[in-house]
């Protein structure tokens, strides 16, 4: 337990990472975690960003009972229509009487061909007396969140964080 490390920072866009030893004292990082949220007037999602590996976990939610809707899990694959870009193949469940599946499957599909990783996403948000734009809105602030985690991902390689 000695050589593993673990840093920690709470808050809005926090970021920490779990190591674990390889030869010689060397440490490899086996997880690392963000998390972020988005608003527009009184709804607000957070999310919890893991990349475990090679792999993503995404963790949506938001409302006044956050809880697990559905889940959708997504694999890279060259698009079937033009090999030469990239799409995905998707799997997702959905809890008895919720709606998220629709987010979970756009998002956990976009993720894994933007990035070319496995990514699993889970998303469970519930606020009273939602109207037809509120529901938009939710929608928009799921891709909002998702463009954001394709932005920070891109640039933390590109930066070698």
């Amino acid at each position: 337990m000695s050589a593993r490390r673990q840093s920690w920072a709470c808050g809005r866009g926090s970021r920490f990472a779990l190591t674990a030893p390889l030869a010689d004292g060397i440490l490899a990082p086996v997880m690392v975690a963000r998390s972020l949220a988005v608003d527009e007037g009184r709804l607000r999602i957070e999310i919890s960003v893991q990349e475990i590996g090679e792999d993503l976990l995404v963790a949506m939610w938001g409302g006044t009972r956050p809880h697990i809707g559905a889940v959708g899990i997504a694999l890279p694959r060259p698009s079937l229509r033009d090999p030469s870009h990239w799409s995905a193949t998707s799997s997702n469940f959905t809890f008895l009487g919720h709606k998220e599946d629709a987010i979970v499957r756009e998002v956990s599909e976009t993720l894994a061909a933007a990035l070319r990783k496995n990514v699993v996403v889970t998303a469970g948000m519930h606020w009273d007396d939602l109207g037809p734009d509120d529901i938009d809105t939710v929608a928009r602030l799921s891709r909002r969140g998702m463009q954001s985690i394709i932005e920070q991902l891109r640039d933390g390689k590109n930066k070698g964080a």
